[in-house]
């Protein structure tokens, strides 16, 4: 079992994105059309951290065109070209799923002020 935690501490990303939950960020990821490989990205909230090490994954939830899109992005990913980090949240739980259930205004989380 040890020898299996040091294999996959060598497998992590040396450049972790260091997401918290709340923040707004942009997630620059790499998808593989035929032989072309283009950049898509995808803005919203991260809403929730699961897992440790090589598995750990971040979900992010955006509305788009009325529908709620939510999307999960394994840390480790060689697909996941970078994170940016757009603006803070102030939170006060490690999920928000209840953001799930809210529309327009109230689905929002509030900016951290630095």
């Amino acid at each position: 079992m040890d020898a299996l935690k040091i294999i996959a501490q060598g497998m992590e990303k040396e450049d972790k994105p260091a997401v918290e939950i709340g923040d707004v960020v942009r997630v620059h990821v790499k998808i593989r059309e035929g032989a072309n490989e283009r950049i898509q990205v995808f803005e919203g909230t991260v809403i929730a951290r699961k897992g440790s090490g090589v598995s750990e994954t971040f979900t992010v939830r955006r509305v788009s065109y009325g529908v709620g899109v939510e999307r999960v992005f394994p840390v480790n990913s060689p697909n996941v070209a970078k994170v940016e980090h757009v603006r803070s949240g102030k939170v006060r739980r490690s999920k928000l799923y209840y953001l799930r259930d809210r529309v327009g205004k109230a689905a929002k989380v509030k900016e951290k002020i630095k």
